[in-house]
């Protein structure tokens, strides 16, 4: 009979703070959140730190092909981080003065380089397309390494350089936010809020992030209360809710005599099913 094969511990790693978590086989490691690891990747090692451990991923079968964690990162790894973030400051200041010179109508936003010092990616946005093939070879020419120009857009942006939001806390998208999931309008009008732009905007000029992550709670409790416009019994005899208030859990009804009463949906019986 063949012998079973054990399924791989896994580990979920973020290479950035505020980026996506990738799954990785932890290769027999004993490892625990926050610990600083190198990984196998597509484009080859990377540093980054466990964001979750096998107990917090549920799955129900592994992923096929998952890459390793090659080992816990050592003083040197660390070190090499160090000096790719000097690098990298000096990747920047010499490309934006570049984009200065060559009067590009571009914005640099970061300088990456990849951990093997394979590659330096630099993100930047535009309102169009730009031609910087003059702007590679001078990169090339001055670094003597693979140089990649990626657009990004304005969430993107954001997410990089952070801020705070109208709420008096960091951007969702340089915090908890693994992946920028899609907002829309109708997600706001769900939620009650103002159509606004300037009350539903984040820093991006996008939809805040937040009317995406809280709008299944707030669909969930909307089936539990009256639609506007239905008829329910109250107290003070029968009447028509004219709003809901979601977080509170109770609808507004105006009776037939014109007053309005509020109405709690924490008692079922008193909301009418026609």
């Amino acid at each position: 009979m063949e012998e079973a094969t054990a399924e791989p511990r896994i580990v979920g790693v973020r290479f950035r703070r505020e980026g996506k978590t990738y799954l990785f086989d932890a290769a027999g490691l004993s490892l625990n959140r926050d610990d600083a690891v190198v990984v196998d990747t597509e484009f080859g090692p990377a540093l980054g730190l466990v964001a979750t451990t096998s107990s917090m991923i549920p799955l129900t079968e592994p992923p096929a092909s998952l890459k390793k964690v090659m080992r816990l990162a050592t003083d040197e790894d660390l070190q090499v981080r160090m000096d790719l973030q000097r690098f990298e400051q000096e990747c920047h200041q010499f490309c934006k003065e570049r984009i200065a010179e060559r009067a590009l109508p571009m914005k640099l936003i970061e300088a990456e380089c990849l951990f093997d010092r394979s590659k330096v990616i630099f993100y930047f946005t535009a309102e169009n397309r730009v031609d910087f093939r003059e702007l590679v070879k001078d990169l090339v020419q001055r670094f003597r390494i693979r140089i990649e120009l990626r657009q990004i857009g304005a969430r993107q942006e954001t997410r990089l350089i952070k801020g705070m939001g109208i709420c008096g806390r960091e951007v969702c998208c340089a915090g908890f936010l693994s992946n920028l999931d899609r907002v829309t309008v109708k997600m706001a009008k769900e939620q009650g809020m103002s159509l606004n732009p300037e009350k539903i905007s984040g820093l991006c000029g996008r939809l805040m992030c937040c009317l995406s992550f809280e709008y299944d709670s707030y669909a969930e409790r909307k089936k539990m209360l009256p639609k506007c416009g239905k008829i329910v019994q109250t107290e003070g005899g029968p009447g028509k809710v004219v709003r809901q208030n979601v977080l509170k859990g109770d609808v507004m009804v105006q009776l037939e005599d014109g007053k309005e009463v509020t109405l709690s949906i924490k008692d079922p019986d008193k909301s009418a099913d026609g």
